[in-house]
């Protein structure tokens, strides 16, 4: 239950809809499920407005699928499920209405259709190798109701690629910043314009990239202003900061 439900359930009870035995069985339901593997938050969205998020790696399909099925049960849509494999999405396909993106290994059950996007989240990426990190970004934004625009391979190998965009970069509310190798997109980019920017490391890189340490510390080190950075392949984090920060009032 989300903020928004929560509030129609209160206008129920004013209205005679619904009982106040109804709304109190409801607001008291315990705050987390017990599935001995996993404990569900059901209270996520109503503290944050948003439900839990599952996250998918090291989870079997058939867990996954358990905590899918036991949030549906419990009244939630809209569900996001990060670093989910193929073979688990063959399994939660059979839930209820399912999408499956490949390259940032999401899924979305039941989304919601009548979601309105707005502000302006901009993710830019230094090569097609990082595409998974900064899908990841980008459909965690739009899935959380942000409108979300897409600059891919656009490092700083080929700086033209990146300005040739400057107009969509200035205009932005926030920007997402993926890169591996050295790092230096987010820098690059947090020169140019006036909102903050999220800074993504990714894993992607030669040996003396360290796994994506080398574009981490490239990124904490950076002499822009308005840069804050998330851990290595945390394309997840970025994007839901992303959309916290285009959602506050008065951003422009």
């Amino acid at each position: 239950m989300d903020k928004m439900e929560t509030l129609q359930m209160l206008e129920a009870v004013k209205n005679g809809e619904m009982t106040t035995s109804e709304a109190v069985k409801k607001l008291t339901m315990a705050p987390f499920e017990d599935l001995g593997f996993a404990k569900i938050d059901m209270h996520r969205g109503l503290r944050q407005g948003i439900p839990e998020v599952i996250f998918g790696q090291g989870k079997t399909p058939e867990q996954i699928e358990e905590i899918v099925q036991l949030m549906l049960k419990r009244g939630e849509s809209d569900i996001l499920i990060t670093r989910m494999s193929k073979e688990a999405a063959l399994v939660v396909a059979k839930v209820g209405e399912f999408e499956y993106f490949d390259i940032s290994r999401t899924g979305i059950v039941n989304r919601k259709k009548d979601k309105v996007h707005t502000g302006s989240v901009v993710i830019v990426s230094a090569g097609t190798s990082d595409m998974y990190v900064a899908e990841e970004a980008a459909l965690t934004a739009e899935f959380l109701g942000s409108d979300v625009t897409r600059i891919y391979d656009a490092g700083v190998a080929g700086l033209h690629r990146l300005l040739a965009h400057i107009d969509v970069l200035t205009s932005a509310r926030v920007i997402v910043a993926v890169a591996g190798m050295e790092g230096a997109l987010a820098s690059v980019v947090g020169g140019l314009v006036s909102c903050p920017v999220v800074a993504v490391p990714t894993s992607v890189g030669y040996g003396a990239s360290f796994g994506g340490i080398a574009a981490l510390l490239s990124m904490l080190n950076s002499c822009s202003s308005g840069v804050s950075v998330v851990n290595i392949d945390n394309g997840f984090g970025a994007g839901y900061l992303a959309h916290m920060i285009n959602s506050m009032e008065g951003v422009e």
